[in-house]
């Protein structure tokens, strides 16, 4: 992009011309002089070259100004260029986004409402789609190369951008208000333990102890909140898995980015029109012990595959990892009671908790500030079962969890349950620096 449209002039052209209908229907006129120069040249819009498309755009717009009283700037026309080559060969009024760096989440409501978050805050933009139909005309475009589709049979699907980045789909009539996107976008570096640490989402310490943990092969389950930086850190803590280890990980969209030489990526799938064809992460995690893994990394536990992780974690697969929604390290427990339940697990309360107790070994729980900062709230350790309760220790805590701007964190115990394992994984390392691996 050109460096003038990034001033002020560039967000009066957004403002201004991207909410014209006069603007609208010349861009859209300027797309349609594209594809059908493309159709008489039997080219698919995917094969013409940035050349050739900057060349099309540029004489498309000419023609299609010709005639209207859009009397546009140098800039402008720049401008108006590549929201044509946007929908020629992107995702129309999403694409500079998705090409923004600072821009983390991107929120349709309909064709006339897009948000986006940076910096943790959430802005309104002045983009805007055409209409309804232009608005499902890309959603399709995004899920389509999937092999999925959204309509009124299948009204809300989960897919990822071809970057990694995680979107969910509704359309009428379960969306009232007309069809929402949701992107999650991809980081294309993910953060490490290192970044974590400067941003102040926790303290060296906490990282020291965590990296330790996923090395002694504990397992680990992370709870919080949407958009939390569950999935975040959980890529941060893989990079201290051995490269040796063979790992699984089971998704709903594939979105983790391992960076081990042996990993194998497994996606659920939805069912189809008629039901059928349907891949659940509970299937995938059953065939996953036939496998042969070393651990098991699951996107997240929402369901009956709550069971199958579980017991992965009790019959050699130390070290797997999953996150879970909650509000709050016990509240995690609790709801993993809950899942345990739906899948079938019939067995009394008492039963039911030695199981949680006996397969996990550490919950860390994050918050979202109402400013948008993302921190660990809590690193607890299960001790077992205390008067029919799975008994907790607080290891690492922040210290004032009301207020949003606090980086600072407090060690409640300098004695772990686990020292014996912790201790034999720091002794492996002898020779390496204790916290060198993906920091």
């Amino acid at each position: 992009m050109k460096a003038e449209l990034q001033s002020d002039l560039a967000f009066r052209i957004r403002r201004d011309l991207n909410v014209s209908d006069a603007y609208q229907h010349a861009k859209f006129r300027a797309v349609e002089i594209v594809q059908k120069l493309l159709d008489d040249r039997a080219q698919d819009e995917a094969d013409v070259d940035a050349e050739q498309l900057r060349l099309a755009v540029g004489r498309a717009v000419g023609a299609a100004l010709a005639g209207t009283h859009l009397g546009l700037n140098g800039p402008e026309r720049d401008w108006l260029q590549q929201e044509v080559a946007h929908e020629i060969q992107g995702y129309g009024p999403l694409q500079r986004y998705l090409d923004d760096a600072e821009v983390d989440d991107i929120i349709v409501n309909g064709p006339d409402r897009i948000y986006v978050e940076r910096g943790g805050t959430l802005y309104r933009e002045a983009a805007r789609f055409r209409d309804h139909a232009h608005l499902m005309r890309i959603a399709q475009k995004i899920v389509g190369p999937l092999g999925r589709r959204v309509d009124q049979t299948t009204p809300f699907v989960d897919a990822r951008l071809p970057d990694g980045s995680r979107v969910n789909v509704v359309v009428p009539p379960v969306s009232v208000d007309g069809t929402t996107i949701s992107i999650r976008k991809f980081k294309r570096t993910p953060l490490t333990g290192h970044d974590l640490v400067k941003l102040g989402s926790m303290s060296r310490e906490m990282l020291d102890y965590l990296a330790s943990c996923v090395r002694a092969r504990l397992n680990v389950v992370i709870s919080g909140g949407t958009g939390s930086g569950k999935s975040t850190l959980l890529n941060a803590l893989s990079t201290f898995i051995s490269p040796a280890e063979r790992l699984v990980t089971i998704e709903d969209a594939a979105e983790l980015q391992l960076r081990q030489p042996h990993v194998v990526r497994m996606e659920t799938r939805m069912p189809n029109a008629d039901g059928t064809q349907e891949v659940s992460a509970r299937a995938i995690l059953r065939n996953t012990l036939r496998m042969r893994p070393d651990r098991i990394i699951v996107g997240e536990v929402r369901g009956p595959e709550a069971v199958d992780m579980l017991q992965a974690m009790t019959t050699g697969h130390d070290g797997s990892m999953t996150t879970i929604h909650a509000n709050s390290a016990r509240d995690a427990l609790d709801r993993l009671e809950m899942l345990l339940a739906f899948g079938g697990l019939n067995v009394d309360m008492r039963m039911l908790r030695r199981q949680i107790a006996g397969a996990i070994n550490v919950l860390i729980h994050l918050q979202r500030t109402a400013n948008g900062r993302r921190r660990l709230v809590e690193i607890a350790e299960v001790c077992g079962l205390e008067e029919d309760q799975v008994s907790l220790q607080t290891v690492f805590r922040v210290a004032d969890p009301e207020d949003p701007d606090t980086d600072h964190f407090i060690q409640e115990t300098r004695r772990s349950r686990y020292d014996r394992r912790l201790q034999r994984a720091r002794t492996s390392l002898h020779g390496q620096s204790r916290t060198g691996v993906g920091l």
